[in-house]
């Protein structure tokens, strides 16, 4: 039988330092090998949390380091949380969400489910489709203004062969009413193969017997697929949703390559109204306090719908 690995790393090393190793437990061992990363976790993400939640409390502004720090309490939660300018991205980003994931999830889901029935040439089929999400934001953002230009964008002109409007008549980037819409089908288009990924996962995951016992009881494809296919592919669903959920409510790239939150701000999600605060006005404590509520929040509904998520999987 071989030497326990301890005792062989003890072998390679100096005398000196063999003996504190065997005197080492398995526990102090791993600690070892885990605190440089944990170091490198609270140096990178826990401590500017820490700091950010300190200055959400002060009027620090960034661009006037010589000036003096003043202690505001909760005023610039208050301030945030009772301005109706604020409300406003919210909404907006409420609706980005909201649809994104709607239609993201029911796209993704029925192109993952005709993939999974593995159809001729479905391996090249699955691999063009997976192409968007390679792509950079900013090649995606850049490709799709262009795509939307009102007189040379063959997006216009695609709706104008199909319903008959003239392309020049409507422009989507620059309307009140289409612009939140424009972004919507960008994204889509963009990572509803994300969802493509996680679904075909949840559907190849289902044993091949169960579907064979189900013919077996004559039970109709119909059938099958609302008591075998899709209860089984829900947590993967649920956790595509999760996914797509929390990297929309905190988008930014793709609504400032498009819009810049125009026209007006219209399109201003609260990602973009952060920024603004923070860098264009230098309002920085008030912007941290704005950042964590944006945190707290996404923390807090991402908490409960993984509840629900563990309540579905233990079914």
């Amino acid at each position: 039988m071989s030497p326990p690995i301890i005792d062989r790393a003890a072998a390679s090393t100096p005398p000196a330092l063999a003996r504190h190793i065997r005197g080492l437990s398995d526990r102090a061992i791993a600690w070892i090998f885990i605190a440089p990363t944990i170091v490198l976790l609270l140096a990178i993400n826990i401590f500017p949390l820490i700091w950010t939640i300190r200055l959400s409390f002060t009027n620090f502004r960034a661009n006037r380091t010589n000036a003096p720090v003043r202690d505001v309490g909760i005023d610039n939660y208050v301030s945030i949380l009772t301005d109706p300018e604020v409300w406003q991205p919210m909404q907006a980003t409420a609706h980005f969400v909201i649809w994104t994931i709607l239609i993201q999830t029911v796209l993704g889901f029925s192109l993952a489910w005709a993939i999974d029935r593995k159809f001729r040439g479905h391996g090249f089929w699955t691999t063009v489709i997976l192409v968007p999400m390679m792509l950079s934001p900013a090649v995606v953002g850049n490709f799709w203004r262009f795509l939307f230009q009102p007189q040379i964008g063959l997006f216009n002109y695609g709706i104008s062969a199909v319903t008959g409007v003239p392309p020049s008549s409507f422009e989507m980037l620059g309307s009140v009413a289409l612009a939140p819409w424009a972004i919507v089908i960008v994204d889509t288009w963009m990572w509803t193969p994300y969802v493509i990924l996680i679904c075909l996962a949840g559907l190849r995951s289902i044993p091949d017997y169960i579907y064979e016992a189900a013919e077996v009881d004559r039970a109709s494809p119909w059938r099958q697929f609302w008591t075998i296919t899709l209860p089984m592919a829900l947590p993967f669903i649920m956790l595509a949703v999760l996914f797509r959920g929390i990297e929309n409510f905190k988008m930014f790239d793709m609504v400032n390559l498009l819009t810049s939150g125009g026209p007006g701000s219209t399109t201003e999600v609260a990602s973009i109204t952060l920024k603004r605060e923070a860098f264009e006005k230098w309002r920085t404590g008030y912007s941290s306090a704005f950042a964590i509520i944006l945190f707290v929040t996404v923390f807090g509904l991402a908490n409960i719908y993984v509840k629900a998520l563990n309540r579905v999987k233990s079914r």
